[in-house]
């Protein structure tokens, strides 16, 4: 080589070949935050601001009261009549600091369920949870679901009850002052990363003060993206007609076995 020739450079190293992600594929069947990524020490920059965007959209979802006169308003178009009460909480802050106030009725709410009425076998209870969202975007859908389903199977309900700073077990004195066989609490679930608008049906057997989870059946994740309202009626309904049956609910109401006929009104059960 003289001096004159050019020093030859060595040649650049070629790049691995792209792996690819195996786990891309698993993002179709799930709303899990999976195969992220990473820059540097932490995530690339658009799975961190949806990250932010999903912890905003549930800090919302909490503090967002639900709109209690536009629910009441569809319930009447659809001939339901509804009656509004609220928790002993006298405000969010309130309900959200004391989980037990959530679960009491007020003083005024007490004195309005008070008043003689007929006994409903089913009472049904929309209240706002953590999540109003959840509420106002699937409540009404799935009572049209399954508000026919208690008709064809002959189960007598009372007025819709919608509550505002409500916790699941507010529908445990509502049935008792009203002296329902049984109830049915659609209310908004504490909303995740991957979902604010979820709502929870939870569903008791002779609803009273005192009742505990395990007393309980709950259909949960009801959203679009999750289980559709037609199903969650279905399994609602599904479920009352054990409970009739078997006179039960929570882990001793066996949901699989033959249910026999429902107890209907009339026929002389105490």
């Amino acid at each position: 080589m003289t001096e004159s020739e050019p020093v030859p450079l060595p040649s650049p190293a070629q790049p691995d070949p792209v792996q690819p992600d195996r786990w891309a594929h698993l993002r179709r069947h799930t709303d899990a935050r999976i195969a992220l990524g990473h820059a540097g020490s932490g995530l690339p920059t658009a799975a961190h601001l949806a990250f932010q965007a999903a912890h905003a959209q549930a800090r919302d979802a909490v503090h967002t009261p639900l709109d209690a006169a536009a629910l009441l308003a569809a319930l009447a178009e659809r001939g339901w009549p509804a009656v509004p009460v609220t928790s002993a909480a006298p405000d969010r802050a309130a309900y959200l600091k004391r989980p037990d106030l959530g679960r009491q009725l007020s003083e005024e709410s007490q004195r309005r369920l008070s008043e003689p009425v007929r006994a409903p076998d089913v009472v049904l209870v929309v209240g706002d949870g953590l999540s109003g969202t959840a509420v106002q975007a699937n409540a009404v859908a799935v009572l049209e679901a399954l508000i026919p389903k208690l008709q064809a199977a002959g189960l007598r309900f009372g007025p819709v009850v919608v509550a505002e700073q409500a916790r699941v077990a507010l529908g445990d004195p509502v049935g008792a002052l009203l002296q329902a066989r049984a109830s049915v609490v659609l209310i908004g679930e504490r909303p995740g990363l991957s979902a604010a608008d979820s709502l929870g049906l939870y569903l008791t057997w002779e609803p009273r003060p005192g009742r505990v989870d395990s007393e309980r059946n709950c259909i949960s994740n009801v959203r679009v993206g999750g289980l559709p309202a037609a199903a969650a009626a279905a399994q609602a309904a599904a479920l009352l007609t054990a409970m009739f049956a078997q006179r039960r609910s929570g882990i001793l109401l066996d949901s699989a076995a033959p249910a026999p006929p429902p107890v209907l009104p009339g026929d002389g059960v105490p």
